[in-house]
């Protein structure tokens, strides 16, 4: 029995798709900062008749890594499906950033998704079957004034799997999604709200976002931007000049704040 590995389980669009899994009755192998929340997860999820293991994770950290993929060495699990969630959207100007929200950030989004690709691999069949899924963000079309390092990282996340997806070809589909923002949360929510029209258009349900992701890699989709106003954005981010682009970047960010410490 293979498992289906989630990363950012807890969260809202962790947590949609799990609801989806569970409803093709899944095994899944998930993880999350929190172990009580975790537990919760899995309780809930158990009660619905699915196969579930858990082991918190700090993505910041190689040590909590090889901790967690020793845990399933442990209990003899491989894999035949990734589906890495977690990030880190930090949003604010670059100024006021300390050194341990360039680290977080810059590891839970990049370096921690590159370190379970390559353990994840390593405890997969590679037979054409095998998934792997990364959310990306359609704030990575174009550089981000006041989100630049979440945006940066994202763009670098969507190079990577685009890359690998053809080294893989034939062992593995791989895919990147780029959503908008998902009212997951309240201070989300009032994030997307702070944002006016824009935010407006651009947001969808995580529950519609986790469909279309799965479909997208099901068909070994490179790169999907998920959304119409989306899809739009960037048709049109191509049709007027950079600084004008930048510009209109700035104006949508800087007067908005969000801080992973604040959680």
């Amino acid at each position: 029995m293979r498992y289906t590995l989630v990363t950012g389980a807890c969260g809202g669009l962790g947590s949609a798709f799990t609801k989806i899994f569970c409803e093709d009755n899944t095994p899944l192998f998930l993880t999350g900062r929190s172990k009580d929340k975790l537990a919760s997860v899995k309780e809930r999820l158990g009660e619905r008749g699915s196969s579930v293991e858990t082991f918190p994770c700090d993505l910041r950290d190689e040590k909590s890594r090889a901790a967690f993929f020793a845990y399933a060495d442990d209990k003899q699990i491989s894999f035949d499906r990734l589906v890495y969630v977690a990030g880190v959207d930090t949003q604010m100007a670059f100024e006021e950033y300390d050194e341990q929200r360039i680290v977080t950030q810059t590891r839970v989004n990049f370096e921690g998704a590159v370190s379970f690709i390559k353990s994840f691999l390593e405890r997969s069949p590679l037979d054409g079957t095998t998934e792997i899924l990364c959310i990306g963000s359609v704030t990575a079309i174009l550089p981000e004034p006041y989100f630049a390092l979440y945006a940066a990282t994202k763009k670098a996340l969507e190079y990577f799997c685009m890359a690998l997806r053809t080294e893989l070809k034939g062992k593995a589909k791989v895919t990147v999604v780029l959503p908008g923002g998902m009212p997951t949360r309240e201070d989300i929510k009032e994030n997307i709200k702070a944002h006016g029209g824009y935010g407006a258009v651009s947001a969808m349900d995580p529950e519609k976002v986790a469909a279309k992701a799965l479909k997208a890699v099901k068909k070994n989709k490179r790169r999907v931007i998920i959304g119409f106003w989306n899809k739009l954005t960037n048709f049109g981010t191509h049709l007027i000049p950079m600084s004008w682009r930048i510009h209109f970047a700035a104006k949508v960010w800087k007067n908005t704040r969000k801080d992973f410490y604040a959680q």
